[in-house]
């Protein structure tokens, strides 16, 4: 039996939330925000948190600053459940990275200070341990500059091992999606990327464009598309699976969130069309508190949310 479900190698900050604020902010002028949250962010602490949450065996690897961000990210990943030997702290003066969220609506600013998130290299991974699950995830490709050169040889590594892999790309901050991702799209088994995201991947004006284009290489894609669900495509099949009817107080991290639903069903031997409805109910869940964790740790709502919208039987 292996010690993890799956591995997961990224990033960790912390997310500064201010709620109330207009879209146009004067400058020189003190401007009050209606509330305020502090949370775990960045994409693959939300992932890996609540994989855990949802009873995964989550192996991560980080590099933190020596900051007390970064003992708070830490705090908050461990009383998760997740298995954090591996990560590395940076030395007395590395800062941890931060993100600074102005929602507005549906719509949001994501101001970030990337601290020690550029840093991690693959020397900074013990190779053993992320082949100690079946399943290897990586988010936030483009925020992790340090790990590209050593990324195809990684993951060329790891499905020698018989290791499947997930890729979720996040954001490319200068929206040029190129280097090292033409390379790893041949060893990802499952991608997960929003519409704008799969969009700008493939250079296609149109998600069913950009489908097209990448099912000859990737041979299952999970669009996330908020609201209204998730566009699957698995080999030739292309299916929508309707998204949960919710009310959202925040949908910070709910991609995140769909994605640690999605991956704890495949992970369990689930269809398609059921991992990404359980994305789409690990999804909503997460839009019921602020940020991309705080549901989740209130495991009582986890229990009574996930009671009125069970995940797949058998692969809870």
């Amino acid at each position: 039996m292996s010690k993890f479900d799956i591995t997961i190698a990224g990033e960790v900050n912390l997310d500064l939330i201010l709620y109330g604020l207009e879209e146009s902010i004067p400058v020189d002028r003190e401007v009050l925000a209606s509330d305020f949250e502090l949370t775990l962010g960045s994409s693959s602490a939300i992932l890996a948190h609540n994989l855990s949450v949802l009873g995964r065996r989550v192996g991560f690897v980080t590099r933190v600053g020596s900051d007390p961000l970064g003992g708070l990210a830490m705090e908050r990943l461990a009383e998760g459940g997740v298995d954090l030997s591996r990560c590395k702290m940076g030395e007395r003066t590395s800062k941890t990275g931060v993100t600074i969220v102005l929602p507005h609506g549906r719509s949001r600013r994501i101001l970030t200070y990337a601290g020690v998130m550029f840093d991690m290299t693959v020397d900074d991974l013990d190779i053993d341990y992320l082949a100690s699950a079946p399943h290897f995830h990586l988010s936030s490709l483009f925020l992790l500059r340090g790990l590209h050169a050593g990324l195809p040889d990684l993951f060329l590594e790891l499905k020698k091992r018989g290791m499947t892999v997930s890729l979720d790309t996040n954001d490319d901050p200068e929206d040029r999606w190129d280097g090292v991702l033409p390379e790893l799209l041949p060893y990802v088994d499952l991608l997960l990327p929003n519409d704008a995201e799969i969009r700008r991947i493939a250079r296609r004006n149109s998600i069913e464009e950009a489908l097209d284009v990448l099912s000859d290489t990737v041979p299952l894609i999970a669009v996330k598309l908020g609201r209204r669900g998730a566009l699957v495509q698995q080999g030739g099949r292309r299916f929508t699976v309707p998204g949960l009817t919710v009310d959202p107080v925040d949908t910070i991290g709910a991609g995140d969130s769909f994605n640690a639903g999605f991956l704890t069903a495949w992970l369990g031997g689930a269809s398609a069309e059921e991992c990404a409805r359980a994305g789409n109910i690990t999804g909503a869940l997460s839009t019921q508190r602020s940020g991309g964790t705080e549901a989740f740790r209130d495991r009582a709502f986890v229990t009574g949310f996930l009671h009125q919208h069970p995940l797949p039987e058998r692969h809870r």
